[in-house]
């Protein structure tokens, strides 16, 4: 058998036709299933756009198979880690919940905060534990969950309630120096890490605020549950659960974990086995229902834990709003997100293995030619590696590596760079819907991804406002001599 010629490049408009051909059958599953999309129409889009990409490869430009699969295998191991977590969290959101944490948070979040406060006060709270802890999906699966059954036992919308939680913690995740993603978009652009922070409060702090105002006025404009039926739920949820203080010690333990910078697997680990030990603790009626047993027992108590953690868990309160809010899926819950992600890792590795992902990253290098179009471009970038690749992380990397050299041209910092680049792909993955950030925070919160994405205000804002600064020349810097940077 002879050797195969080189694979020649693909072109641009050749690599469009996977891509093309995903946002076709993507518009045509969603159309056809709605919500249920993701129970599988999304993944045999993904899948078939895949091998539409591996077709033209193979069959056009003489592509390898090995070469393909190399690629698929190096995204899918890139994934993992996301895919353990997300199992984490869904064993978290049914040991919370059935522990009493989650509606403790919530009977008391109840009487805290006031209804038009809500929205930017949710904002806040997400952004501080985001800050802190450096870890949106963390901030999003615990403190977010309970916010959400707040929101809606006070009568919000899911848009609206996912929109502020998803907008707080994003922005800081961004700015935290504990955030995976800010240390990858700094070290990718080669800025020192304190630098980069400093230089994306310009953008990162306008767009806070134009969200933050966005919340106060759609909070003071909407007509929440009045008290009686707050009271009603408060009564409801104490009639079923044992309400106290001491289930606090879950969140706030769980909290110093983060504040310790203990990988995330391990704290979600662990802040599942608190959750499972309170429920021992606080909760025995509850096991006793979710065990199907007439008395708490050893036998039943490691049975309730695992069936919370693990598959469907609902508790029968007398309100069918509470009814709905205090069901969880465990991790069973999770598991058509886990097979979205494996396929979007797919068609992603089938792009960049292909070269096609490459082809078409060479388009926005051909329109940067001033600051505003080198921004622009990348941002756009960012935003379109979210899109074709399904993972934050990748695109960091792409844009971040394809870029670098262009600014180097341009006598523009490399802070300018990384920031273009957490501005863009760093928080919109959560407003795609076979992003994995888009997925996990979709089936976390129980809302869908077109559902709030008009409400995540500041995610919405972040890139055009990174674009409107280069465009006014705001803040814009040429680069400085080597022993001047991270000044």
């Amino acid at each position: 058998m002879t050797k195969p010629n080189p694979s020649p490049a693909p072109s641009a408009a050749m690599s469009l036709v996977p891509l093309a051909t995903l946002v076709i059958l993507l518009a045509s599953v969603i159309s056809l299933f709605g919500g249920d999309a993701i129970a599988g129409g999304s993944q045999f889009s993904l899948l078939a756009a895949s091998a539409a990409c591996a077709a033209i490869a193979m069959w056009r430009y003489r592509c390898s198979w090995q070469r393909l699969e190399d690629a698929v295998m190096v995204n899918m191991h890139s994934a993992t880690p996301a895919i353990v977590i997300l199992l984490l969290i869904g064993a978290i959101a049914g040991t919370w919940m059935a522990s009493g944490v989650i509606p403790t948070l919530i009977c008391y979040g109840l009487r805290i905060l006031h209804p038009s406060i809500f929205l930017p006060a949710s904002c806040v709270i997400c952004a501080v534990v985001s800050l802190l802890t450096g870890s949106s999906w963390t901030t999003i699966a615990t403190v977010g969950v309970a916010l959400m059954g707040i929101g809606r036992a006070l009568g919000f919308d899911d848009g609206w309630i996912a929109g502020a939680i998803i907008s707080g913690a994003y922005f800081g995740d961004k700015i935290s120096i504990m955030s995976d993603t800010t240390v990858l978009a700094s070290s990718t652009a080669e800025v020192p890490l304190f630098s980069h922070i400093r230089y994306m409060l310009f953008t990162t702090v306008p767009s806070m605020l134009i969200a933050l105002a966005v919340f106060c006025a759609a909070g003071f404009a909407a007509s929440p549950a009045d008290e009686a039926e707050t009271l009603q739920i408060e009564a409801a949820l104490r009639e079923s659960f044992n309400i106290t203080p001491w289930l606090l010690a879950v969140p706030a333990a769980t909290g110093a974990l983060i504040s310790r910078k203990l990988p995330a697997i391990i704290t979600l680990f662990a802040s599942v086995l608190l959750a499972a030990a309170a429920m021992v603790v606080f909760q025995p009626e509850i096991i006793c229902r979710i065990a199907d047993a007439d008395a708490p027992s050893l036998a039943a108590s490691f049975e309730a834990v695992v069936l919370a953690s693990t598959t469907d868990t609902a508790v029968e309160t007398g309100n069918p709003l509470l009814n709905d809010l205090v069901a969880t899926g465990g991790m069973g819950g999770m598991m058509n997100t886990v097979w979205l992600i494996i396929c979007a890792m797919c068609f992603g590795g089938m792009m960049y293995g292909s070269g096609m992902l490459s082809a078409i990253s060479k388009v926005f290098l051909r329109v940067a030619r001033r600051t505003s179009s080198v921004v622009g471009a990348t941002v756009g970038s960012g935003v379109f590696f979210n899109l074709v690749t399904g993972d934050q992380y990748i695109s960091i990397i792409l844009t971040g590596n394809l870029f670098r050299r262009l600014y180097d041209d341009r006598g523009l910092e490399r802070r300018l760079l990384s920031r273009s680049v957490e501005d863009s792909a760093t928080v919109t993955s959560v407003l795609i819907p076979w992003n994995s950030c888009g997925m996990t925070q979709s089936t976390v919160l129980g809302v869908a991804t077109m559902t709030y994405m008009p409400y995540c205000i500041f995610n919405i804002v972040s890139p055009l406002m990174s674009v409107a600064a280069a465009v006014v020349g705001y803040k814009i810097y040429h680069a400085k001599p080597k022993a001047q940077e991270g000044e």
